[in-house]
């Protein structure tokens, strides 16, 4: 088992390669809410989302890096951090993305100077096309999820987030489980920390009924950021010991959070990142009163016609 120590040695490597991004603490009646709220803004992290934290922790922690510089699979976000991370260190990247991936992750991507594979329906897919091709060439293999190297540097958003404001309650957006790995490691012994998932993407859900991690069918509006389809083994064995529950919520729910931030803040949050607001909204999870509430606003890749 890994420690909130581990978190603390990954966020020393990394912090002068990543934002220290805001948070924004909201009043009772916010965001059509009655319990006061922080909001951690880690959408304006480096490529959009939180997953520049684990890149960087994965490419600093495995150096030297290999000639054919590094190789990862991803619904687009973990795929554009890693981009961003390999030109930000001087390496070639080649990223792997299924079909579904949107056209502003793939367009970021490019943007980044990766080489790019649209290979798969679902994740799965494209991860294994991704190994196949490390096999050939010898580059290193960047997991999304599953990898300590990423969960530790993702861990890192919630020491961050603990440092600038105080809560009781985290809420945090589950696909494979490395953001709420991290996070239950950095705080879960002194907040409690709650997974959110959407009914077409359970996979936290699926394996806590399971006792395991356990493959489920991907589908719906969050499929492009929340799709595993299967959670990470070590980061379910996290979650067992550090998640008090895992809560679902139907792409409704997750369509008005994106547009009541987009309309009362002006933010453009893609689905993953408006989970937790949803979970809220639609009484998924219900905060006890005077309960302080913390929510990770983990990205912003999205076209923002889609929220306006």
């Amino acid at each position: 088992m890994y420690s909130k120590a581990d978190v603390d040695t990954a966020w020393a490597l990394i912090r002068r390669h990543v934002r220290r991004t805001p948070v924004l603490e909201l009043p009772e009646g916010s965001l059509g809410l009655a319990s006061p709220l922080a909001l951690k803004m880690e959408l304006l992290q480096h490529s959009g989302s939180f997953k520049g934290r684990g890149a960087f922790h994965k490419l600093l922690s495995s150096r030297p890096l290999p000639a054919a510089g590094v190789i990862a699979a991803s619904g687009g976000n973990h795929g554009a951090a890693v981009a961003f991370a390999a030109r930000a260190l001087d390496v070639p990247a080649e990223i792997f993305v299924p079909t579904i991936a949107s056209p502003a992750k793939v367009a970021r991507l490019r943007s980044y100077g990766a080489t790019v594979h649209q290979v798969g329906a679902v994740y799965g897919q494209a991860r294994a096309a991704s190994e196949s091709r490390a096999g050939e060439t010898g580059a290193l293999q960047v997991y999304a999820y599953d990898d300590p190297g990423v969960f530790l540097g993702a861990g890192s958003v919630a020491l961050e987030f603990a440092g600038q404001a105080s809560f009781d309650t985290l809420l945090v957006a589950v696909g494979g489980g490395g953001l709420i790995a991290g996070c239950a490691l950095a705080v879960g012994e002194t907040a409690r920390v709650i997974a959110v998932e959407t009914t077409g993407t359970p996979t936290l859900h699926a394996a806590f009924a399971a006792g395991r991690p356990v493959d489920v069918a991907i589908s719906g509006l969050a499929a492009d950021s929340l799709g595993a389809s299967r959670i990470g083994t070590p980061n379910f064995e996290i979650a067992r010991s550090l998640v008090r529950d895992a809560v679902l919520v139907e792409d409704d729910d997750v369509r008005r959070a994106q547009r009541l931030l987009w309309e009362e803040l002006r933010v453009v949050c893609e689905p993953a990142g408006a989970a937790g607001h949803a979970a809220l909204l639609c009484g998924a999870y219900r905060a006890s009163p005077g309960e302080r509430v913390g929510l990770v606003l983990c990205g912003a890749n999205c076209d923002p016609a889609t929220v306006a």
